[in-house]
């Protein structure tokens, strides 16, 4: 798979439906998100995250507090933020694994470093969870060391860490959440 897809012209990327849960979800400090996650569930079918669902950064490790936290929360939900979320495609519809990709907002709309879905023990807590699996062969090596966990916090809100691969570890860098309620015009992916 080519990672760079599509590039398309975009309208703009965040509906008024996005911002509501994840705007409540941003104003939650790293401690908070992850009991959040830790409370969430692994939906019965990954069929659930199918299509474009609206993303959002929401807090990054070490820089949550004090100065950073209102200027970081203002530009993760800027319209000129590069990271727009994640493209899901399920194996079908009582599916346990699936793929997706990144959508990138760097001079167009773009389609980059894909993943695959599949159900297994989060690094968090060794519960079950949904994992974004980036160690393919289309992805820069840099890339490939990311590991994403999501689960259902809410009926059709995601939230999960995305961490490091240090090793056999994962080391927390920060937490996201994809909102399927809210989702983004295709660009061309699925």
């Amino acid at each position: 798979m080519n990672t760079a897809q599509a590039t398309v012209e975009s309208p703009p990327r965040h509906s008024p439906v996005a911002s509501g849960p994840l705007d409540q979800l941003a104003r939650h400090d790293g401690a908070r998100l992850e009991s959040m996650y830790r409370a969430g569930a692994v939906p019965e079918s990954l069929a659930v995250l199918d299509g474009n669902p609206a993303g959002r950064m929401l807090a990054v490790r070490g820089l949550e507090r004090g100065l950073t936290r209102g200027p970081l929360r203002s530009l993760a939900a800027a319209p000129f933020f590069p990271w727009g979320g994640k493209s899901f495609s399920s194996a079908g519809p009582a599916a346990t694994q699936g793929r997706g990709i990144n959508r990138v907002h760097l001079g167009g709309r773009h389609l980059l470093f894909p993943f695959e879905t599949r159900v297994e023990a989060s690094a968090i807590d060794g519960e079950p969870t949904v994992v974004l699996d980036y160690d393919l062969g289309d992805n820069p090596r840099l890339i490939a060391r990311i590991h994403d966990e999501i689960r259902e916090v809410e009926p059709g809100l995601y939230l999960g860490p995305a961490m490091w691969k240090s090793g056999p570890a994962r080391v927390l860098v920060l937490w996201f959440a994809l909102d399927t309620r809210a989702q983004a015009p295709s660009i061309g992916w699925g």
